[in-house]
């Protein structure tokens, strides 16, 4: 007589993992309205600092949000249990997803401090390891992997990237760490080795478009706050924006024919 036994592969939990993470990422930010410690807004704004970003630049999230429940459904579906991208990026997804939750947790109980900047960086080596998947990936992504899982994990990847900086720097000040008379040119300097950290990202990353825009988004937002305060901070973010457009092209260089924009023949679905 034989007993027949049910067991959860190791995917499938990831698969449900991957949902409950894109949920609390969602959940965590609206706890204040419940009267549980301070909005992340008001947190910000005790610390800001030069490259701080414009409010408009967060309206972002919604998307951002949005994304990260497609992506979470997407590779829930039974049909792509076994899809070999989605099981590369399932546990890292799961982790930026997380890292977000306890970042805003934190953030709204504690403030801009060191350890949310940790938390931040934590987030951004997860999506990190997303964009150097896609980046690797050489047989062509279908049109859903493009709009479910590239494009949502690479903007994700993109707004961490500058708010990994912009967090350093509030954190600084949070501690009060700041440059005094030199403020500008520092804040400017920082403006930079973000655009060089981006350019570099994207030439090595074949260009990702994804990446690119929703960088220069931030960019935007930088030079809308602290660049009209500064010339320095404005033109920085013009330089930065300039290593962007061609961390791009040099990374389209580099990537095969129809990476990014086209479908695989036979492979839409």
């Amino acid at each position: 007589m034989s007993t027949t036994q049910t067991k959860t592969s190791p995917t499938s939990s990831v698969r449900w993992f991957v949902i409950a993470a894109a949920a609390l990422q969602v959940l965590t930010p609206v706890l204040p309205s419940l009267g549980m410690g301070e909005s992340i807004g008001s947190q910000s704004d005790e610390v800001s600092t030069l490259i701080t970003p414009a409010g408009w630049a967060f309206s972002i999230w919604g998307a951002l949000y949005t994304g990260g429940f497609a992506f979470a459904i997407y590779q829930f579906l039974p049909s792509k249990a076994n899809d070999p991208l989605l099981d590369k990026l399932r546990w890292a997804a799961t982790g930026a997803f997380m890292g977000n939750a306890i970042w805003a947790l934190y953030t709204q109980s504690f403030g801009l401090s060191a350890i949310s900047a940790l938390i931040i960086i934590f987030t951004l080596a997860c999506l990190l390891r997303c964009y150097r998947e896609f980046s690797a990936w050489d047989r062509g992504f279908t049109a859903q992997q493009r709009w479910l899982a590239v494009l949502p994990l690479s903007a994700l990847a993109a707004w961490l990237t500058a708010a990994t900086i912009v967090n350093i720097a509030a954190s600084l000040r949070f501690h009060g760490v700041t440059a005094g008379d030199a403020t500008p040119l520092v804040s400017a300097a920082v403006v930079i080795v973000g655009g060089i950290i981006a350019a570099l990202a994207l030439a090595r990353g074949r260009g990702n478009p994804p990446y690119a825009l929703v960088f220069l988004w931030a960019l935007s937002a930088i030079y809308a706050s602290g660049g009209q305060s500064t010339d320095a901070v404005a033109l920085a973010a013009g330089a930065s924006a300039a290593l962007v457009v061609f961390g791009v092209v040099a990374g389209l260089r580099r990537a095969p024919s129809g990476m990014w924009f086209e479908a695989p023949a036979g492979q839409n679905e």
